[in-house]
């Protein structure tokens, strides 16, 4: 009886104290949280001591059991179980009820020390979630954490405001996230909008970061080209043909009486004569009117204006290029170290779902696993240092020898041509030899010098630099000794000139004086242009040059894809199970893709370009649609018809050695304009300049004629020799303090 009086008082005190808890619970709810825990600690103890109490009680009443006491207490342990899984679900419902009133509550119910715990809480759980692709855990663990965290910040995120900010906090939450994932998606967008990016990386994940810097450098030549096509079409040829003179108004745009049977003929179009060589596309077409059309638009200061500007904005993209490139590989940081470790563990993407992408990110980390390999078995190669030394100066002295005879060949073909030039009933491979000498050349000299630099051994990446460079000394060698040859014809039309311009000036006053005859004042009939005898126009010979040039050039660079790539993969494909030998593993094989050889002749095309649209506006037209149709067809042909190198390399973290080369070719393309501009008369006949001793001297007609006089002679005062060689001293020393300071950076970064 006694045990079971103090099992009674025990469920008293039970009830006592869950009534207690509820009305303290009830009452404290608007305390802060230390207090609740102080009460919660005194309860605790209290319902210890009670237990102590009744432990006590129950020794006591353990002295005699009897067996109806026995059934009567195992009886009682179990409707005391039962009562117990009551109560505790009663407890539970309490502060379940408890917890959703005061989550649906106002934030009156939360203290400020709450609110700045929660405020904490929340803010670790977001960075928890940004860095959580960082922590060393497994993805297990890592998703479980993950979902909870972001369980927890949607739960309490919108309790950190009081009264109606809480809505306000939760609609700035909700526009927050919103904000993040436009951002997301916006950036998404803006890869998806990055020309042929997907095509290059697919080119990449297969062949390397070497192939793809090509593809890369390629679209950024495009780039640059379609804003000068946008310049020169726009300030230049469309004024011209909406604004000026008609075609046969005039000679400069008349096909003379001579050239108009064959003026449409297919080889006479070919060799850019006839109807194109009096059309926009060349320099002799425009007027020398300094205004033209109802907008008086300076034609010929636009002309002048646009071709140097095509030099300055190119030079411009080029230095910031380079600029930019350097910082993104300064920044970058030692990632030489633990290389085969961080490609095993941390290459995978694992947010990839299609099966495509999976199978180019595997081919781009085995790729680059062979990148690494080869990097790290070129720094631990041991080598016979004197016998090296003996095959590279052999090897470089045959290059020179190479350099050598293709300048002099150049050199006897251009001198050929001329002879050729003023023959009648020429042929076809006469007309067009020099172009096609110089097309071989370029074809057929990069393979020679590949297979002779073979005795270097040089690590992929600095052969790939010492290839690139010898290429550019055999283009540049090849266009400078055929501007060279070519100066020699522009002096003789030089010289042509002036029995041309007294033959045309006595013409047009034997025409007025036959019309007029004896004492009439009638005004004489005007003479037909295409009657009226004309000069060479040095520059338009200069521009159909170069532009067959340019297009011969693409023709056989397209014609060699097509034929030792394409066509050598189809028969090595195809008649490789009926052949004696391995026709994939031995001889022809497939072909690799020549990195060195459509780089350099992608920068040499440039030159040409830049060159030339002086003298033919409409080349950059021309070199938008290559550069366009190059892009297509060259990743068409290395994903089809090309193996990745045996020897896979890693490309520079910067494409500064390009645009250095690019940068090098602009300068040496700068000189022959600016040698015209400043030193040749340009023709009486043709082209905006015509009638002036110079060129630039449109600059000074238009200061002196559409500016005011302090204008005039601030102009002739900048233009002073004594001013002009200090103000360049003063740029060279500001430009070598700032060379030092950017390699004292450097120094430190390093």
């Amino acid at each position: 009886k006694t045990g079971r009086a103090s099992r009674l008082e025990r469920k008293k005190q039970e009830k006592d104290k869950e009534e207690d808890e509820s009305k303290e619970e009830d009452s404290c709810s608007q305390q802060n949280r230390a207090s609740r825990k102080k009460n919660y600690q005194q309860k605790n103890s209290d319902g210890k001591k009670a237990g102590e109490e009744g432990s006590r009680q129950r020794e006591r009443g353990k002295k005699a059991p009897t067996k109806d006491q026995k059934e009567s207490e195992n009886k009682e342990k179990k409707t005391n179980k039962k009562e117990k899984e009551g109560d505790d679900k009663q407890k539970t419902d309490r502060k379940n009820s408890t917890t959703t009133s005061s989550n649906s509550s106002d934030e009156e119910s939360l203290s400020e020390e709450e609110l700045a715990m929660l405020m904490e809480q929340v803010e670790q759980k977001k960075k928890l979630i940004s860095t959580m692709r960082n922590k060393p855990w497994r993805m297990m663990k890592k998703l479980s954490v993950l979902r909870e965290a972001q369980a927890f910040v949607e739960k309490f995120e919108g309790a950190l405001g009081k009264g109606k900010g809480k809505k306000l906090y939760a609609y700035k939450m909700m526009m927050a996230k919103k904000w993040v994932k436009f951002k997301r998606d916006f950036d998404n967008f803006k890869t998806q909008c990055i020309p042929w990016e997907m095509k290059i990386k697919e080119v990449e994940s297969h062949f390397g970061s070497s192939v793809a810097s090509y593809f890369i450098f390629l679209r950024w030549m495009y780039g640059v080209n379609l804003v000068l096509f946008g310049l020169i079409f726009g300030l230049v040829i469309i004024p011209e043909i909406l604004m000026g003179m008609p075609y046969g108004s005039m000679p400069r745009k008349t096909v003379p009486r001579a050239e108009q049977a064959t003026a449409m003929d297919f080889s006479v179009l070919w060799d850019f004569e006839g109807y194109i060589k009096y059309s926009a596309l060349f320099y002799g077409y425009y007027n020398n009117q300094r205004t033209i059309g109802w907008l008086k638009y300076r034609l010929p200061m636009a002309y002048f204006t646009v071709g140097i500007s095509v030099f300055g904005y190119s030079l411009m993209v080029v230095i910031r290029s380079m600029a930019r490139n350097a910082n993104e590989s300064t920044a970058d940081g030692d990632d030489d170290n633990f290389i085969f470790s961080w490609k095993m563990f941390t290459s995978w993407d694992y947010l990839i779902g299609n099966p495509e992408t999976a199978d180019n990110k595997f081919a781009s980390i085995t790729t680059s696993f062979k990148e690494s390999i080869v990097d790290e078995q070129e720094s631990n190669k041991d080598e016979n240092i004197h016998l090296r030394r003996f095959l590279r100066v052999l090897a470089n002295v045959l290059i020179i020898c190479c350099l050598c005879g293709s300048g002099y060949l150049i050199y006897f073909v251009v001198k050929r041509s001329q002879t050729f030039s003023k023959m009648q009933n020429v042929g076809w491979y006469e007309r067009n030899e020099v172009e096609i000498v110089m097309s071989l050349l370029g074809m057929f000299c990069p393979p020679l010098f590949e297979t002779i630099a073979a005795l270097e051994n040089y690590h992929p990446r600095i052969g790939l630099k010492w290839q690139l460079g010898r290429i550019f000394a055999l283009f540049l060698g090849n266009l400078y000794t055929f501007l060279l040859a070519l100066m020699d014809d522009v002096n003789e039309k030089l010289a042509e000139e002036d029995v041309v311009k007294n033959i045309t000036h006595w013409t047009l006053l034997s025409h007025h004086n036959s019309s007029v005859g004896n004492g009439s004042t009638a005004t004489p009939p005007p003479l037909d242009p295409a009657d009226v005898p004309r000069g060479p126009c040095w520059e338009t010979t200069v521009g159909i040059e170069i532009v067959r040039l340019t297009v011969s050039d693409i023709l056989v660079t397209y014609i060699t894809i097509l034929v030792g790539d394409f066509i050598r993969a189809c028969f090595v494909r195809f008649m490789n199970y009926c052949w004696c030998w391995d026709l994939e593993a031995g001889f022809p094989s497939y072909a690799e893709f020549d990195i060195s050889g459509n780089v350099l002749g992608l920068i040499f095309n440039q030159g040409m370009i830049w060159m030339g649209s002086f003298y033919a506006p409409g080349l950059v037209g021309i070199n938008v649609l290559r550069l366009l149709t190059s892009m297509y067809f060259q990743c068409w042909a290395v994903m089809s018809s090309n193996v990745p190198h045996a020897r896979v390399f890693k490309a520079s973290k910067s494409n500064n050695f390009y645009m250095g080369l690019l940068l090098l070719i602009l300068f040496l393309s700068l000189l022959p304009v600016a040698y015209t501009i400043m030193s040749l008369p340009p023709s009486f006949d043709c082209g905006p300049f015509s009638g002036k001793k110079r060129m630039y001297e449109v600059i000074q007609e238009t200061i002196e004629l559409d500016f005011p006089l302090f204008v005039a002679k601030i102009f002739s005062y900048v233009a002073n020799p004594g001013l002009i060689i200090p103000a360049i001293l003063l740029m060279v020393s500001i430009a070598i303090k700032i060379s030092e300071r950017a390699v004292a950076k450097l120094y430190r970064q390093l």
